[in-house]
């Protein structure tokens, strides 16, 4: 592969000066030793691109790649720079255009195919170009920058400036195109819309005009727009106020409020994923939702398109082909494809239609027509498409797909898609050579795909895909094998001998580790592989010992680096790993080796579990002075580290005295400074010559091991992609592999120039090496051939391999299953070998072998258990039947008594685990409780309780108060003491104004005064509320019709709020006293309830005894705390505590029995029942007791026996009555008690209720004062959301009025340059009349027949004009704007078109040839001035219709000016109106405002006046009322004798007349609806009287209304009367001026008569009327060649048309 891109350069290389200016210090030879590319290999399926016909670009990395689609061959351009950031390419003029990554970045410009720079652009760009495009003809270039500045830029790249540019703060983009038909045209389109930008022209002056497309919503319907910011209408409310916009309403002010939405109103877009621009000056847009929309660029309308309706026939027949197009797929176990709801992610147009294509992987072509398109499917990638580019002649469609593949597909043949690139779809992981070396290559990349290489030109020969996630990757030198880690710890093994097909024949699954790194020594024996957690492993590196496991090593720290040195003279290997270790900041260095008997007898080295003895590797460990990342040992014991802390190579010269059982530390021999940054590695060459150093940076540099001097170095990769991930060198040394960290290229590095030894020394090595290895290498590749390729079992794969096993301890190796039988030990893994490690199957052999060789121990240690378990059981049956006091604890039965403790303490510990949870939760539920006791019950000055009744279900509860802050009291304080000032200042003024002629105000302010200081004499309807009867004090408030400032309606708030507080205040008081009264009728009952127990005691009476009390909701304390009552769970105790409660419980058990064992008592109860006297109380205790004779007979008693037992019976009598009389008075007492408790107690409850009456009030007082309060806010909001509005207009003007005068100096300056640029076209135009009219002079000595010839061909122009050659420019989208370069090239193809006509074929005969000559440069000077002044011509018209577009803005600019004056003088309006127009809170009696009509009156135009004003009215109206009727009384006194006769009389008349029609009608009367209302309404003449009222009402207003119209008409009148005096004045002073021009002209005229100047005159006639002939002539020839133009132009486009019919 070539490199152009490196291939012209002067003097040093750019990587020889960097070392240079870095102090690295190069070799001897260094002017011989060089680097150059071979080739680079790599994808980014982000940015593709024709740079023409035949060849595809694509950047990769640092380079941009080139790639001839005929003969697949490749060439890379190099960007010295860095990696390439944004690219572009333009196919027609074969350029392209990409930018660095670095600071300031900067984009460079190439041509092809000699890939020569041919300018650079220099921005004002910080960090980075994300979008880059060219215009298809011109040398046009746009640019769009990332943060911070997100500016859009068009450049001349010719002339490399910059013509105009655009901020976007914090836009996106996604993509960038220019309209091929108009490069003034960009369309720019991010995630989730679409901008075109006009670039509009003013001759050298270029302006941007963003122009943002309205796109449909998520559903693909168009979503109507609303003006949020200037709402159409100003509904107005008389309570609600004007209706604002929403973002008055959120009070934002600024550019906020004019882009502010709701959330509401947010719908959705559809997300543009691809576009594509038409012949018609449209785009076509794909969206990731599956619509295709058409944009018109020019007024940016959108239209979806809808595919066209099938026929039935071609509808069944689509439904058979989808529905077998979805079986195949389920037979082929893939995904079913949706090919209704697809989303477009690729687009392309052509003049056949329109291809797109998405992530279904299908390529498909629409046949628009109008808004509808037929579909059809090209072809089937079975990929995800990412892109879709025509090739300049639209003869090639590029598909690149997500995963690497690219496809080529030509239209015109209708084919299948051919694969033209199989690319990687990740990152390359690691890249070796494939044995011997000189080749090919292998590479891996992350996702698991294996490439192998041609090493010569960079050919991929084959691909293998092994769907696993790569980790490591190394060839082997003893076979063409090649093992690949992976991340689950498995190692593939692949068979390479034919490099076209490459197999995987083996796999290990070696540890549950991810394999970091895989090492082969030179030999090819050994198979190192590191994993993490400090373990590696040892393979055997020969297929014919099947890759055998060797062994492992386990080391004590993370391994960081490893690196092999092979001796192949003592048949040794010796691995160096690099240690981190953490306690100290210094590297560790552990060395053992590897010898040749391991691979013959394995098992004297290892032990069971598979480890190496550390006898057998002979392991050393070096502590080195400083903390490295990667470390390399040389054959002489020198070892090189690449350092962490400081940009530095150092190096060791290791002894061998110092050996792992004394390690010291190391100091390094010598420093060398590495020219990198960011953390880095070494890697050595094989013939330990070279070193290599690698860092984030992406620089390669090439060390000489002995004196290290710098060889040569290579900027190969970049910081931005991560620096480079491997090195590695052919055996022979003539190639490096250099594989980048993420920029996914992978660059073949040979030496360009390089010393003639080192060249010698490498081959003899190689050479060398090849000669140990040849015998081998057949042996073990014939038998890798021979090996069966490895079988994919699905349910063996890597990710099949349960995550729990990964999950386990790596030397777990089984775990105890106890069952009443015994002790079963089981194995933990899986029968499977191929889901168990090797280490787990070493293992469980080992399991195995100890189980099988302990057997018969372990049948006899479980006999013996059996036994020991019968007998233990038979104790403890026998101890259960035993005494138990002789009972032994069930612990003593436990033989195990290690495992009891072990038990007991794995409980103390859950235990103390579990106590600390609920210790933690209870401190968090402890914290949560104080924080809601402080808010809601500390803060409270006044605690909310209630009172309930006793015998009723009800309650009142109080306010609940918190304490006023100090901010509040000073606040009321302050406004206290403005009130009180106020109050005073009024009293004053009221007091100093004592005479009659004082002003209306000073009577109001008087009135009003009188009425703040006047304490009740308000009435309350006025005030609005009845807070004065409830606690509060309302004389302090400002009348409510006195509220307009807004520091009225602050205070007025603060002082509603203080009355308030008052009220909830004084109610509480009297809450307070009725709780407390409950508490004295509880204490009453209770000692009540003492007295009635004690009766029915007496009485023997089980009744239960009433007994109230407070509930929580009384007393709410309670519940902060907890009684030992309410707990329902043992308490805990602890031991301390335990002892101490036992100790209690003794001590009282003593003092009960101490109390017990009383004498004087005993001796009290025996004697006299424990009383010392009988009370009254215990006379129903009391019983007399028989006489001792009673048990005899009756007749055996004598005289003295029947004495005392008649004495008995009496005082029997007489006890029985006092206890009746006693029983009696205690009932009574018991009723009197009850009764009285029943009393108390609903007298209380009628305080209750009492107390809720005024709840209720109150409640209603203080609803009434919050309504008050609401009102104010409420109107301080609107006018907070008036000035918010007012604001946003202010701010919104500003920036118009900006705009304005911007645009005002944009027209300014555009007239002044129309006018210089005017006096240029005259000129223009003069100079080429000028050479017409001098044509004759210039050829004067001409003949005259010769002459008329040459003119006639001095007015022939070649049949292809200039404007066809402007169009023969584009191909199928062509650019009509025509720029200054159009114009310049197409005149030079005119200029070439000349020389036929020049030739001297056309020479008239007998004319001198340097008459020709001199003949032909006139007609060609004549034809560029034509074209000059056609040229200005068409400038002139674009500058004027720049000027007519700005002109245009500034009347609209002009007109929403306008109409924002006009909203802001509304709003004051408003603002005026809203405050004047109050609203008013009144208290009104029910009965008042009721209504005998359902019409309610308007009150839009009534007025609030004083009760006075009315009252005085209508007293004045009611006397002159009583003297109206007086006098209608006594005159109708008068005239009453007079007509009172005549009266009866006609009365008389009329009533028979009437009783006749009456009787008449009777008979033939129909009955309407107005005589059913007559017949049945009872008070007919009331209602006929109150419509009549109603009517007469009507008539007034329509009067008044009359009036007011008259005298609006008067007021027009007289208006347009002042405007006719003001038009008769004007027609008076312009008389007097046509009177003074007329005595002007008449002047003018006898002087014109006095000169005599009609001849001058004439002669002027003339010269004009030969002018005008000769402009009509000119204007019939212009014409007829117009006439002949348009025919040649359609023979012309005709001939096109069949020349290129594609096109």
């Amino acid at each position: 592969m070539e490199v152009p891109g490196e291939a012209p350069s002067v003097g040093p290389a750019p990587e020889e000066l960097r070392a240079e200016a870095l102090g690295g210090r190069r070799c001897s030879s260094a002017e011989e030793a060089a680097l150059e590319v071979s080739w680079v290999q790599g994808f980014s399926n982000k940015n593709f691109g024709f740079i023409n016909n035949q060849t595809v670009c694509y950047p990769c990395g640092n380079y941009i790649l080139f790639l001839d689609i005929e003969t697949k061959t490749t060439s890379a351009l190099h960007c010295q720079t860095g990696q390439v950031g944004a690219f572009a390419v333009n196919g027609n003029s074969q350029v392209l255009a990409f930018s660095d990554r670095k600071l300031n970045p900067i984009i460079y410009i190439y041509n092809f195919p000699e890939l020569n720079k041919l300018t650079e652009l220099k921005g004002n760009a910080q960090l980075d170009y994300t979008l880059l495009a060219f215009s298809f003809t011109g040398p046009y270039l746009a640019s769009y920058s990332s943060i911070p500045e997100f500016v859009l830029s068009v450049w001349n790249w010719q002339e490399n400036i910059i013509l105009c540019s655009e901020s976007q703060p914090g836009v996106a983009a996604t993509s960038l195109s220019f309209n091929p038909m108009n490069w003034q045209q960009l369309c720019f389109v991010n995630e989730s819309s679409v901008t075109f930008w006009h670039i509009e022209k003013n001759n050298d002056e270029h302006h941007l005009k963003q122009n943002p497309v309205k796109l449909h919503d998520g559903q693909g319907s168009v979503s109507p727009h609303k003006e949020l910011f200037f709402p159409v209408s100003h509904s107005e409310d008389s309570y609600y106020g004007p209706d604002l916009p929403v973002s008055a309403i959120a009070g934002l002010v600024g550019d906020e409020a004019e882009t502010f939405m709701p959330r509401n109103y947010i719908r959705p877009s559809v997300h543009p994923t691809a576009h594509c621009w038409t012949t018609t000056s449209e785009i076509y847009m794909g969206c990731k939702e599956g619509y295709v929309l058409a944009i018109s660029a020019e007024t940016g309308s959108v239209s979806a398109l809808q595919q066209k309706p099938l026929p039935e026939h071609m509808r069944k027949m689509s439904d058979v082909v989808s529905y077998v197009r979805r079986e195949v797929q389920k037979k082929k176990g893939g995904k079913l494809k949706d090919l209704e709801n697809r989303g477009f992610f690729a687009m392309a147009f052509c003049n056949k239609g329109l291809y797109a294509a998405g992530s279904e992987g299908m390529l498909f072509f629409y046949d628009i027509k109008g808004l509808q398109y037929e579909m059809k499917i090209c072809a089937d990638i079975l990929q995800p498409i990412s892109s879709l580019i025509f090739s300049p002649d639209y003869t090639t469609l590029l598909v690149v797909t997500d995963q690497g593949t690219v496809y080529t597909y030509k239209p015109a043949h209708s084919g299948e898609a051919v694969k033209l690139l199989d690319g990687c779809s990740s990152c390359f992981l690691a890249a070796d050579f494939l044995t011997p070396g000189d080749e090919y290559c292998v590479s891996v990349t992350i996702s698991g795909e294996v490439q192998v290489w041609f090493l010569e030109d960079g050919t991929c020969l084959s691909k293998l895909n092994l769907d696993i996630e790569a980790t490591a990757m190394a060839c082997c030198p003893s076979s063409n094998s090649v093992a690949v880690g992976t991340k689950m710890g498995l190692i593939y093994f692949l068979d390479v001998t034919k490099v076209e097909a490459p197999r995987v024949v083996h796999r290990i699954f070696l540890s549950k580790f991810p394999v970091l790194s895989l090492h082969y020594d030179q030999s090819g024996q050994f198979l190192i592989t590191r994993t993490t957690e400090g373990y590696i492993f040892i393979l055997d590196a020969r297929p014919s010992k099947l890759f055998q496991v060797l062994g492992y090593v386990v080391l004590a720290d993370e391994v960081l680096d490893l690196s092999v040195v092979s001796d192949l003279k003592s048949d040794l290997v010796e691995v160096v790993a690099l240690l981190n270790v953490a306690e100290v900041q210094r590297a560790r260095l552990e060395i053992f080796c590897l010898s040749s008997a391991l691979t013959t007898d394995n098992e004297k080295y290892v032990n069971e579990q598979g480890m190496l003895n550390a006898s057998a590797i002979k392991k050393e460990q070096y502590d080195l002075d400083y903390p490295l990342s990667s470390a390399v040992r040389l054959k002489d014991n020198i070892v090189y580290g690449y350092c962490n802390c400081a940009p530095f190579i150092c190096k060791y010269h290791l002894s061998e005295e110092n050996m792992l059982e004394d390690p010291s530390v190391f100091l390094s021999e010598k420093r060398t400074p590495s020219n990198q940054f960011g953390s880095g590695f070494l890697c050595l060459s094989p013939n330990s010559r070279w070193l290599a150093s690698a860092a984030k940076d992406g620089v390669l540099f090439i060390y000489h091991s002995l004196t290290m001097d710098i060889l040569a170095q290579k900027h190969c990769h970049s910081y931005q992609g991560g620096g480079i991930r491997s090195i590695v060198f052919s055996l022979d040394g003539k190639f490096i592999l250099v594989n980048g960290e993420n920029d996914g290229a992978l660059v073949c590095l040979k030496w360009k120039k390089i010393n003639k030894i080192e060249v010698k020394e490498a081959a003899f090595h190689w050479q060398s090496l090849l000669a140990v290895l040849n015998k081998s290498t057949l042996n073990e590749n014939v038998v890798l051939k021979s090996m069966a390729e490895w079988q994919f079992d699905p349910e063996s794969t890597s990710e099949s391999i349960p995550q729990e096993k990964f999950k386990e301890a790596a030397l777990k190796s089984s775990n105890v299953e106890r069952t009443e039988e015994g002790v079963n030990i089981t194995s933990s893994y899986s029968a499977s070998s191929n889901d168990v490690t090797w280490m787990g199957q070493k293992i469980q052999k080992v399991i195995r072998e100890e189980t099988q060789r302990f057997a018969n121990q372990k049948k006899e240690l479980q006999m013996g258990i059996k036994k020991l378990r019968k007998t233990i059981q038979k104790m403890m049956h026998e101890n259960e039947q035993v005494p138990d006091i002789e009972k032994l604890e069930q612990q003593e039965f436990n033989l195990d008594v290690e495992e009891q403790e072990r038990a007991q303490a794995e409980a103390e510990q859950e235990v103390a685990r579990v106590r600390k949870e609920i210790e933690m939760e209870n401190l968090a539920n402890r914290y949560l409780q104080d924080v809601i006791k402080h808010e809601c019950w500390d803060a409270m000055c006044v605690k909310g309780r209630a009172v309930k009744c006793f015998h009723m279900a009800h309650e009142v509860k109080n306010y609940s108060l918190k304490k006023r802050s100090k901010e509040e009291l000073e606040t009321l304080e302050k406004v206290l003491q403005l009130k009180k000032i106020a109050t005073a200042d009024l009293k004053v003024r009221k007091n100093n104004v004592e005479i009659e002629s004082e002003t209306i105000l000073s009577k109001e302010e008087g009135e009003k005064a009188e009425e703040v200081m006047a304490d009740g004499s308000a009435s309350y309807c006025l005030v609005g509320s009845l807070s004065s009867q409830y606690g509060g004090d309302t004389s302090i408030l400002d009348h409510q019709w006195d509220l307009h400032t807004r520091e009225q309606k602050v205070n007025q708030i603060v002082l509603l709020k203080d009355i308030i507080y008052k009220v909830k205040t004084a109610f509480n008081k009297e809450f307070d006293i009725v709780a407390r009264q409950k508490e004295q009728e509880i204490a009453r009952v209770k000692e009540r309830n003492l007295r009635i127990r004690e009766i029915l005691a007496q009485l023997d009476l089980q009744v239960e005894v009433w007994e109230p009390a407070l509930t929580n909701d009384e007393i709410p304390e309670r519940a902060l705390t907890v009684q030992d009552s309410e707990i329902k769970v043992e308490k805990y105790l602890t031991q301390q505590e335990r002892e101490k409660a036992e100790m209690l419980a003794k001590l009282e058990m003593e003092r009960r029995l101490a109390a017990m064992d009383n004498e004087r008592l005993r001796a009290l109860n025996d004697m006299m029942g424990g009383v010392l006297e009988v009370k009254k109380e215990d006379i129903l205790k009391m019983d007399i007791p028989p006489p001792s004779f009673i048990s005899k007979p009756e007749h055996v008693w004598n005289d003295e026996e029947k004495k005392i037992f008649r004495e008995h019976e009496k005082k029997v009598k007489e006890l029985n009555e006092e206890k009746e009389n006693y029983r009696r008075a205690l009932e009574n007492e018991l009723e009197k008690l009850e009764a009285s408790i029943q009393e108390t107690t609903k007298n209380f409850d009628e305080t209750v209720c009492r107390l809720s009456e005024r709840k209720v009030k109150s409640e209603m007082v203080i609803y009434q004062e919050e309504l008050k309060i609401v009102n104010l806010v409420y109107a301080l909001l609107l006018d907070e959301e008036l000035d918010a509005r007012e604001a946003g207009l202010h701010n919104f003007l500003m920036k118009k009025e900006k705009e304005k005068v911007k645009t005002a100096k944009t027209i300014l300056t555009a007239k002044n340059k129309i006018e210089a640029y005017t006096d240029i076209y005259e000129n223009a135009v003069a100079e080429e009349k000028n050479l017409e009219h001098g044509f004759t002079k210039e050829f004067a000595g001409v003949p005259p027949d010769l002459l008329e010839e040459l003119f006639q061909l001095y007015k022939r122009r070649p049949k292809t004009t200039m404007t066809e050659m402007l169009l023969d420019r584009a191909g199928l989208h062509r650019d009509c704007s025509g720029s200054a370069e159009d114009y310049k090239h197409a005149l030079g193809l005119l200029m070439k078109a000349m020389d036929e006509l020049d030739s001297r074929e056309h020479m008239p005969n007998g004319l001198d040839l340097s008459i020709w000559e001199h003949f032909c440069l006139a007609r060609r000077s004549k034809m560029e001035s034509e074209e000059l002044v056609k040229w200005k011509a068409l400038t002139l018209a674009e500058m004027e219709a720049f000027l007519q577009r700005r002109t245009d803005d500034n009347e609209k600019i002009k007109s929403e000016i306008e109409d924002i004056f006009q909203e802001l003088t509304w709003l004051k309006e408003e603002k005026i109106k809203l405050r004047l127009n109050l609203t008013v809170q009144f208290l009104l009696k029910q009965g008042q405002v009721e209504l005998e009509s359902t019409e309610i009156p308007d009150y839009t135009d009534a007025i609030l006046i004083n009760k006075a004003v009315i009252e005085e009215l209508n007293c004045s109206i009611m006397a002159q009322a009583e003297k109206k009727i007086a006098s209608m009384v006594e005159y109708k006194d008068f005239s009453k004798g007079i007509f009172q006769l005549e009266w009866e009389h006609k009365k008389m008349r009329m009533q028979i007349e009437d009783l006749k029609q009456k009787a008449q009608d009777i008979v033939t009367l129909p009955i309407s609806k107005d005589r059913q209302l007559f017949l049945t309404v009872l008070n007919y003449d009331s209602r006929i009287a109150h419509r009549i009222s109603v009517m007469e009402q009507s008539l007034g207003i329509m009067d008044e209304l009359h009036k007011k119209n008259v005298k609006n008409r008067q007021k027009k009148i007289k208006e347009l009367e002042k405007c006719i005096s003001l038009k008769e004045q004007e027609n008076y002073e312009l008389s007097l001026q046509l009177k003074e021009m007329l005595v002007s002209v008449s002047e003018r005229r006898h002087i014109f008569e006095a000169a005599d100047t009609q001849h001058v005159s004439e002669k002027i006639a003339k010269q004009r009327y030969r002018e005008i002939l000769k402009q009509k002539r000119l204007r019939g020839l212009v014409k007829e060649q117009e006439e002949q133009f348009e025919i040649l132009q359609a023979e012309a486009e005709r001939l096109r048309s069949g020349t290129f019919p594609v096109l």
